[in-house]
């Protein structure tokens, strides 16, 4: 990995905490005194991290030494499950436990936009065209925001009352992923021609029961990553859903994880206070990330200038 790669992970201990990728070391750690860290989101040019909390979102200097938030965004009302960017760094997206999907004009104060989803938002994500919203809720509701038409544009409903904890849509904008409580991913088809067509394609039992508490297509999207509350992360090819590999290691739940830009490793977050960088081609932790002291429930990484298979 180059030296460029960003990596930072936050949780229950009030921290973020950034780590030299390859070696394992921390070399800034960041208080959050107000909450827990629930997000990380780190924008495409590696400047700023968005750290979402209980009920606030703080945006952090990535390149610098100071140690206060640079900017604060206050209008929730409950914990910020979800936070994420526009391409480019014009506008941030939030979904929060206050049932409330937002959108924030970085150069403005307060927020621009509201969708109500009418339960706790768990998840959010910006589709790649930056047209839609798509959330996830507890109710088990799924619904497709057009920011155009300013109006939710689709609703799915895959399991009444069984909620969704995490979505992912493909770079290439071929497939919509959704992952709930029960241990099993729903996968639709999306057709170019109308983003808010979801063709169902696969239902994929991955998890035995267990929550699954992330879900993430691969940037090639030929593979799809599974993280749970059984201790693992599956790692699934998205040609026929077979499982690739299982990321045995952690202690207790996974909540989070992210691919390297090249799909050739995994970092993962745990309630057993640890990260990890997988070598997905081994299956094997080429390095732990330990200090957290607390859960970590957040992990993220860019390493967009990540070249060769330099890592061990």
């Amino acid at each position: 990995m180059s030296s460029q790669v960003v990596l930072a992970t936050a949780g229950y201990d009030h921290t973020i905490r950034f780590w030299e990728a390859t070696t394992g070391i921390c070399y800034r750690t960041l208080q959050y005194s107000d909450s827990q860290v629930n997000k990380l989101e780190i924008t495409t040019d590696k400047s700023l991290l968005a750290a979402a909390g209980n009920s606030h979102i703080r945006l952090y200097e990535v390149a610098s030494g100071n140690s206060q938030h640079v900017a604060d965004y206050d209008s929730h009302t409950g914990n910020v499950t979800a936070v994420g960017f526009q391409r480019d760094c014009k506008w941030m997206f939030s979904g929060s436990e206050d049932g409330t999907i937002k959108i924030w004009d970085l150069r403005a104060p307060g927020f621009q936009r509201e969708y109500e989803s009418r339960a706790p938002v768990n998840t959010v994500v910006l589709h790649p065209n930056s047209g839609e919203l798509i959330s996830g809720d507890q109710a088990g509701n799924i619904r497709v925001w057009d920011l155009a038409a300013n109006a939710c544009s689709c609703e799915l409903v895959p399991e009444v009352g069984t909620a969704i904890r995490s979505i992912s849509v493909a770079l290439d904008s071929s497939h919509v992923i959704a992952a709930n409580n029960a241990g099993v991913c729903y996968v639709w088809r999306m057709l170019r021609q109308s983003p808010t067509h979801f063709e169902p394609h696969h239902k994929l039992r991955a998890h035995a029961g267990k929550p699954i508490l992330k879900c993430l297509l691969s940037p090639d999207a030929r593979q799809l990553a599974t993280a749970a509350a059984d201790k693992t992360v599956k790692l699934w090819n998205m040609d026929g859903f077979t499982l690739d590999r299982t990321l045995t290691g952690h202690q207790r739940w996974v909540w989070d994880c992210v691919f390297s830009v090249d799909a050739a490793y995994l970092v993962s977050a745990s309630s057993d206070c640890t990260a990890r960088l997988w070598d997905l081609a081994s299956g094997e932790t080429i390095r732990l990330y330990a200090g957290h002291v607390k859960a970590i429930v957040c992990c993220a990484l860019n390493d967009s200038a990540l070249e060769g298979r330099d890592a061990e």
